[in-house]
């Protein structure tokens, strides 16, 4: 099955800016807006577009987009940036249509799909020396991220848990606070800590063990370094933390954990 990549990119834009297809798109296009507003078509009307906000359109899809001066703001300068692509394929026709693909939603700004998006973007840039085959499985890849995206949209999973979550599987493995969470998403430290525990059924530190945890066990699979290393790494302050926590998990300490893992 065959994804293919038509072409691929990032633009900004300072000066009012119009674009339209109302006879249809001839193929998919997906816009992420990355920093500014704008207004674009969804389901028939004009609606705000702001950072965070992606748009799926399918082929046939009526298309429109302003980027104009804000009425209520007319001395604000104009700003709008989006990574854009557009696509066709026998793999992204049955991708589209395995579950329902909301034209607009509010997605978190994940580096981790952003930096898939610039990946794409560079390859497509390289014109003759494009791998057509890389570029495949990038778009494929990127397709799977924002179908995630879309699935936690569809489910009604709160956005304000997801950014938390993101950012918490983003520095787990680094030195954070609870309040570098709260700032990310803009709430008090005590609301936020509210939130991620009425949404997820566990605190954001509990969470953070988890996503240690997690990564310790990969590393001791992958690689040489010592326990003491690994839990260092892996954002615990101390071997005694790391140890207490490991076999609180897997009820087994580390170095044993370690030993059979080499046996097996």
């Amino acid at each position: 099955m065959k994804a293919e990549l038509l072409t691929c990119g990032y633009s900004f834009h300072m000066d009012p800016f119009y674009n339209s297809n109302k006879s249809g798109l001839l193929y998919y296009l997906f816009r992420l807006q990355t920093e500014g507003s704008c207004e674009a078509l969804v389901d028939g009307r004009m609606v705000p577009i702001e950072a965070g906000h992606l748009l799926l359109f399918k082929p046939g899809d009526p298309y429109e987009l302003r980027i104009e001066q804000a009425k209520t703001q007319p001395d604000q300068k104009i700003a709008s940036g989006d990574y854009y692509l557009f696509c066709k394929g026998d793999w992204i026709d049955a991708w589209w249509k395995r579950n329902n693909k909301p034209t607009c939603m509010r997605i978190d700004l994940d580096p981790r799909l952003i930096s898939l998006w610039r990946q794409l973007s560079l390859e497509k840039r390289r014109m003759e020396e494009e791998n057509p085959e890389l570029s495949s499985y990038l778009l494929q890849a990127l397709c799977l991220y924002l179908e995630r995206a879309a699935t936690e949209t569809v489910q009604g999973r709160p956005f304000t848990g997801t950014r938390m979550k993101r950012f918490i599987e983003a520095h787990a493995t680094a030195a954070f606070k609870i309040e570098d969470v709260a700032d990310h998403v803009g709430l008090s430290i005590s609301r936020a800590v509210h939130l991620f525990k009425e949404y997820f059924g566990k605190t954001m530190i509990q969470y953070a063990t988890e996503v240690r945890l997690s990564s310790a066990v990969e590393r001791m699979h992958d690689s040489s370094m010592s326990l003491e290393q690994i839990a260092l790494s892996c954002g615990f302050g101390s071997y005694p933390y790391f140890h207490r926590a490991f076999k609180q998990r897997f009820g087994t300490s580390p170095k044993a954990y370690r030993q059979n893992m080499q046996h097996t």
